[in-house]
């Protein structure tokens, strides 16, 4: 298979899509003539044109309420929020119109719509341009959140999300846009959505992980065992709602141990409904505490090494995984 970006894995299916269907369209800042801030959007333009590769004014409430009412009458808007920081300007649109339509309409309605949008830190962007807001739109029932972590993932996830009859809050963490892989060449694949995946298999420890630090536990776990024999398991979630429990609890069964990774801060997160899920539907299974490793609770410094020093890093999650194994090996 061929080898390529993330950033090209995207970039691919919204050109498929966008040839596949005449009701999708794209709308975003700076996505049409620059070809967005991370050149997602390159060529597009040239192909499709300004009715379905339309630039928005810097208004996201407007853009994003726009794309939720075009969804409502047949469209599909992939909408593309320049960083997911950006994004709060928008969310009475997303939390209190999207997704609570189809619900409150009785399901005369649906709102097939997809935001797209990068977030994450280790890009020296500061306090408030390095968030994870991922926690805050998995809590709200009526939306779906995927946060692929391959090219692979995000081909075949992004392309289920824009056909998807809901909408999907699709992240994308701004390191993992030149980082490589395969993905099948002219396949039509999809990722069905709200499926975890074990992305590596293993008997003495399970890692939950998902976007970038999928890829730093899976550079953990190769280390460990090269250096220390460790069998790894790690479970990539992908989707974080729906949010697949049996994946996770099944593979905790098995390896009897599990650390939690998360960029994002500790409390009331990701990493905290996890460990809830497993404590309720694997407690008897655990031989030793779950252990969260997550970002330092403090908004993301400007200053490199005050920046690596906040986010989680490989050491970080190696000391949890001593500390989980210790007197249980």
């Amino acid at each position: 298979m061929p080898v390529i970006t993330y950033r090209q894995a995207l970039n691919e299916t919204l050109r498929e899509e966008l040839r596949r269907d005449e009701n999708v369209f794209l709308m975003g800042e700076e996505i049409g003539i620059f070809e967005g801030s991370y050149k997602v959007t390159a060529g597009l333009l040239q192909e499709f044109g300004p009715k379905r590769v339309v630039d928005t004014p810097i208004a996201e409430e407007g853009f994003v309420g726009m794309a939720a009412g075009a969804a409502m009458l047949g469209l599909r808007p992939v909408v593309e929020i320049m960083t997911i920081n950006f994004i709060l300007l928008a969310i009475d649109q997303i939390v209190n119109h999207a997704a609570k339509i189809h619900y409150m309409f009785g399901g005369q309605s649906s709102v097939p719509m997809v935001i797209r949008t990068p977030g994450g830190g280790g890009q020296q962007l500061a306090a408030t341009h390095s968030q994870n807001f991922e926690a805050w739109f998995a809590y709200v029932p009526g939306l779906k959140v995927l946060v692929p972590s391959t090219p692979y993932d995000a081909k075949g996830m992004l392309r289920s999300a824009i056909r998807d009859n809901d909408p999907v809050i699709f992240i994308e963490n701004l390191a993992l846009y030149n980082t490589r892989g395969e993905v099948p060449e002219n396949g039509d694949y999809t990722i069905p959505i709200g499926e975890a995946e074990v992305k590596r298999t293993g008997t003495d420890l399970t890692i939950v992980a998902y976007s970038r630090m999928t890829v730093l536990a899976l550079d953990v776990a190769r280390r460990l065992e090269e250096e220390e024999g460790l069998s790894i398991e790690v479970v990539d979630l992908r989707s974080l709602r729906p949010l697949d429990k049996p994946t996770i609890v099944n593979s905790v069964k098995k390896t009897n141990r599990a650390v939690i990774l998360e960029e994002d801060w500790r409390s009331y997160g990701i990493g905290a409904e996890i460990a809830a899920t497993i404590q309720e539907e694997a407690f008897d299974y655990l031989d030793a505490p779950v252990r969260r490793v997550a970002g330092v609770e403090v908004p993301l410094p400007y200053a490199k090494v005050l920046e690596r020093a906040a986010l989680p890093s490989a050491q970080h999650l190696i000391d949890a995984i001593h500390q989980t194994l210790v007197g249980t090996r």
